[in-house]
Parts: structure tokens; sequence; C-alpha cells
């Protein structure tokens, strides 16, 4: 099959670290299949343009995969001029797609909403199957109850796209687990059957990981201690992720081997870093921005891995949970506390780990996996790999392509 991937923000991993689009066409290729991923040529999160010359798009290669980038305004932040942008991927996505021979299969993601909108009216308009895959990050309600990304408004005007999407497209790919709990809230049950609703969620490239990303290692004099109980975060240090609530928990842990070590960047770091010193919060240590390649030596290294969200609340989460992070702590084989309820929690499934309501639990959550006997603390690590592999790219793959092959 000739396969496009069209999703806004899919540039190569190396530029953002969106890596779904880029794991399927991997494996698609590796199926015997055509695969081409139409982006943005804007890298969100910098001030980076793949296009420079004017040019109205470009294609390149990289790492085997064919991308096509079509040219968008530049944007800092989540004004108007991101908004512009978003709009100008879909409307100019079918003057680019003409470039192309007819594809056989269409998968069109939103978040935004205006471009899965315009992959599924190409793959009606060129006859070929269409999938609308409803993209959810790892902090967001569904539209249109709410932007999938915090910067966008909650109420902008393109919600409504999306429940269109769905129901012309011949088939709807959620990647939270209870994504027809949704179409049933909002009415739709009746124009969009259960049949159509499938559910991938997000994954681990295990191949990759195991080819390359191990043997990356994350040197820190840490790691050398062998007394310290190692409690880790990966991950942006900003306003949305309530650090500072993570924070107050470790003041709240009296064992002295424990050490909080935080990796990641962002806008709130600098104050967080100052209430450690002014505190004197010994048993918490930021260790600074660290490439997505060392992720997987330091979630692999760490005694627990922590998914925090700082009381967030079930609600935001009670159609499932598919943060990225949590398939590199699965990857990891060590066990994992999430302080994010939520239901259809992968987590809670496979019994990986502990899971929380409220942040003022990560102390005694902390404890409770310390006195673990060595046998019980191996199996919740057992079960972390083994939601490693269920959640596997080669695996969600071939959930995708039998999607794709589906008739009638």
């Amino acid at each position: 099959m000739d396969i496009w991937l069209i999703n806004h923000y899919a540039v190569p991993p190396k530029y953002y670290p969106l890596a779904r689009q880029t794991c399927f066409a991997r494996y698609l290729m590796a199926m015997g299949h055509t695969v081409t991923i139409f982006a943005a040529s804007t890298v969100h999160n910098s001030n980076m343009n793949l296009i420079t010359d004017g040019a109205p798009w470009r294609d390149e290669v990289v790492d085997g995969v064919h991308y096509v980038y079509i040219r968008c305004m530049d944007y800092q932040g989540n004004g108007l001029k991101r908004i512009y942008n978003i709009c100008e991927f879909a409307w100019k996505l079918p003057g680019v797609c003409r470039k192309f021979p007819r594809p056989d299969a269409i998968v069109a993601t939103s978040m935004p909403p205006t471009s899965c909108a315009m992959g599924i009216h190409l793959a009606r308009k060129y006859g070929c199957r269409g999938v609308a895959e409803i993209a959810i990050s790892g902090r967001s309600p569904l539209w249109p109850m709410g932007s999938p990304d915090p910067g966008i408004p909650r109420c902008w005007p393109f919600g409504g796209w999306r429940s269109g999407s769905d129901e012309k497209a011949d088939d709807v790919v959620f990647t939270c687990e209870g994504g027809y709990d949704y179409i049933v809230e909002q009415g739709w049950e009746g124009r969009i059957p259960r049949a159509k609703i499938h559910y991938i969620n997000n994954g681990v490239d295990w191949q990759s990981l195991m080819r390359t990303g191990r043997a990356i290692r994350c040197r820190t004099r840490t790691w050398r201690i062998p007394s310290v109980f190692k409690v880790v975060y990966t991950g942006s240090i900003r306003k949305v992720n309530h650090l500072g609530l993570l924070l107050d928990a470790a003041k709240e842990v009296t064992d002295p081997r424990v050490k909080f070590l935080i990796w990641g960047d962002g806008d709130q770091r600098a104050a967080l870093e100052q209430r450690v010193r002014e505190e004197e919060i010994s048993n918490v240590v930021f260790k600074g921005k660290v490439e997505k390649k060392y992720i997987p030596s330091i979630v692999s290294r760490a005694d627990i891995n922590l998914i925090h969200g700082g009381d967030q609340g079930k609600e935001l989460f009670r159609f499932g949970i598919s943060p990225n992070k949590m398939f590199d702590c699965f990857a990891a084989g060590r066990p994992i506390l999430m302080d994010l309820p939520a239901k259809y929690n992968p987590v809670e499934q496979f019994q990986a780990g502990i899971c929380l309501s409220s942040v003022s639990e990560i102390p005694a959550a902390i404890r409770q996996i310390q006195v673990l006997s060595p046998q019980a603390y191996e199996s919740l690590c057992g079960n972390a790999r083994k939601a490693a592999a269920r959640f596997d790219f080669r695996v969600l793959t071939q959930e995708l392509m039998e999607i794709l092959e589906k008739r009638g």
C-alpha cells in the first residue's frame, strides 16, 4: 500500500521529539509499504523553520523515512500567529498533495482538527481509506471540551471539525482507551458506530531502544552511590507540571537515603531551585536539561520512576491517559509512581507500580516500595516490561495495518 501520514507536528524526531508517526512509518516500510509523512515546516516549541528559501514545500528522506514539509508561518507562543499557522497547513495541504501519486490510505491526525479534517476530505476525494487519529496529550481532555495543547484556547472555533472527521472517516483511532465513552458522552453514537472506533495508545520503539538507547549512558555521580534510593522525574519544568507540589512531598520524606532526581528544564526551574536552597530541601536535586537519547539510561537506573501531574484530578483523564514518558518508564523495567488519577490506566492494568490519588501520598508510597521483598520488587519490574512489550511500536503498527486493510 501507498500510505500517507498527515500530522501537523510530525517533523523528524531530531527536530521535535514526536516520534509516533516516524515509528509507524518505519515499521510500515518494513512490512513492504510505501509511506510519506506530511508535516508543517515549522518546528513546534522552537524558532526553527525547515523551509527558509520561500519554496512552498520541500521533501527529504531522514533515516529512511520520507517527509514532506509544507511552508507555514513562523510563530512563537500560542497567539494568533499559531492559529494562522494551524489553518495555513490545512488549506495548503491539498495543493501539495496533488504533486504526489494518489495513496491507498490516509491517516490524518488531530491535533489540530483542521489538518485531520482536511486529510479525511482528501481520502474521500481520492477514494482511498481514511483513518482519523485522535491524539490525546498526557494531560488533556478531548475536543471540543478543550485543546490537547494547554496553550491553545479552550473554546476556539474548530472543535466541531473533529466530530465531523470522526463521522466521515472510514475508521477512527483514539490514543486513549475510553475514546468511545467520549463519543457517547457527546451524543454522537447514532452517527459514529462502535465498530469504527479503535484504540492505539502511544508506545515505545523497543527495537531502536535496544539498539541505541541504553548504550548511550547518562553519567552522574549519584548512580555510583549504592545506598541512594533514586526517585526519578524526567520532563518539562513548567507551571502546568506543578513541581512545587513535588517539593512539598519531598519535604515529608524523612529517610536520608531517598533522593528526588529531576531531569528537565522550563520557565519554573530557577524559582524551584531557589526554593530548594532557601528551604534547605536536601533530598531534591535538579540535574538540568538532557537530550532525549539519554532518557532510557536515566529511567532504567532509577529505583522508582515518577509520573507526576500535581493533583490534576480524575475528571481530566476519565477517557484514558497516554503520556509518552509512561512508555519510557515501562521500557525501563522499574516500578512507577503515578499521581495522575485516570481511568483506563495502563500502569494499573499491568500492575507496574502504584497509582496515587494525590501528591501527598508520595512519601508513603515510596516507603511502601522501599520495604518490598526482592521478589515483589522484581514483580513490579517484570510487569513494567510486559507493558512495554504490549505497547511496542512493532505491535501497534500491526494493529494500525489491520485497520487500514479492513473492508466494509
